[in-house]
């Protein structure tokens, strides 16, 4: 699963507290995995298998991730406890629910997005749920910052907006096994907390944004070089601008203009080559990641329509993403014969890429026949 680089669900409370920590972080080399985290995402990825498709956990009996391995004493003592939480929110099984959506802020925050474990609606209440199966600190959900984060952004996602439409009130729920935390709001609590999101990142985006420390720095990957903890700070503001040398600085914004264009000149140049056919050592082309559409939109149209679903949003066929969103509502899913997936192209990417190379074969093959003439 991918992350923003600017600020998520998870990180939300640390970007509004602390605005420069984005800047430190981007800097900062990826964070190892651990089993710890590894068995959390097995754990997220099984049970939003099994809230959308109704059937029992031990289905998934065996599913591994990285390491990891769904045993019967997980399910019993996570997966059930969890799902039993449901049950309390919605004892008469009445929610229209959506697991695993990726929710975010469209042209308001670029960039910025969050996976939601699941939302739901009840009649006038949203609700957003969010899974947390570790057994460390436990999480309070009333004025939680990564329920409001996916609350907010799901607000202005397509594919989720459904359950906030017209809404009275929105209940952000913690499940944390065997604990089930409940907090209801409203829209217009929402509202202010997107207001205030989008403050924290435009204040990220400055050359000096506050850097400040608190509880939120628990999990920042910055703190090992964060100037608050070392005490660079106080020491960064004796040095007076007036000292460096201006002359040089200039010179090398100038030499890192032409060296901007010469990189992307020359990856240009290499993916020109490998297109032809030629090597280039340690580079190889890869394909870009495909883009799902229908093999054939009339026989689309027929079976969408056949599966209840509208098939046009006018002026075209619906998307297979959207028809799939619809089908899950139904408990349904999209045949597979429908759709493919195509590529957009191709990128450069090193040797090492695990990502396959993409065959040249008819420019080979058209090269060979070239030279037998």
């Amino acid at each position: 699963m991918d992350h923003s680089k600017i600020v998520g669900g998870s990180t939300a409370k640390r970007v509004m507290n602390c605005p420069g920590s984005v800047a430190l972080v981007q800097k900062m080399p990826p964070q190892p995995s651990n089993k710890y985290a590894d068995e959390g995402t097995l754990l997220h990825n099984v049970i939003a298998e099994v809230v959308m498709s109704d059937k029992h956990p031990e289905a998934w009996l065996g599913t591994t991730y990285n390491d990891q391995v769904l045993t019967l004493d997980l399910i019993d003592n996570k997966l059930l406890p969890a799902l039993a939480a449901l049950d309390v929110i919605d004892p008469n099984k009445e929610m229209e629910i959506e697991a695993e959506t990726r929710v975010g802020f469209g042209d308001l925050l670029p960039g910025v997005f969050g996976s939601t474990d699941l939302i739901g609606r009840i009649g006038s209440r949203a609700v957003v749920l969010d899974w947390k199966f570790g057994d460390g600190v436990a999480v309070e959900v009333e004025e939680n910052p990564q329920l409001m984060f996916y609350a907010a952004a799901a607000m202005r996602t397509e594919e989720a907006k459904w359950a906030f439409k017209d809404v009275e009130e929105i209940e952000m729920v913690i499940v944390q096994p065997p604990a089930v935390k409940r907090w209801v709001t409203t829209p217009a609590r929402i509202a202010q907390f997107e207001k205030d999101l989008v403050k924290a990142v435009k204040l990220a985006q400055q050359p000096n944004a506050e850097l400040k420390v608190g509880d939120h720095c628990r999990w920042c990957a910055a703190k090992p070089v964060c100037p608050q903890m070392t005490g660079a700070v106080d020491r960064a503001l004796k040095t007076q601008i007036e000292e460096i040398d201006v002359q040089t600085l200039g010179a090398y914004l100038a030499n890192a203009d032409l060296l901007e264009d010469w990189i992307k000149d020359l990856r240009a140049l290499a993916h020109q080559i490998l297109d032809s056919g030629a090597p280039v050592p340690g580079y190889k082309l890869v394909a870009k990641r495909g883009t799902r559409q229908w093999v054939d939109e009339a026989k689309a149209h027929v079976e969408l329509a056949k599966l209840g679903v509208e098939p046009y949003k006018e002026p075209e066929l619906v998307s297979p993403a959207q028809a799939e969103k619809e089908l899950k509502k139904r408990k349904l899913t999209l045949p597979d014969d429908l759709v493919v997936s195509v590529s957009s192209g191709t990128t450069l990417a090193s040797a090492d890429d695990p990502r396959p190379a993409v065959l040249q074969i008819g420019k080979q093959l058209t090269a060979a026949l070239s030279k037998l003439q």
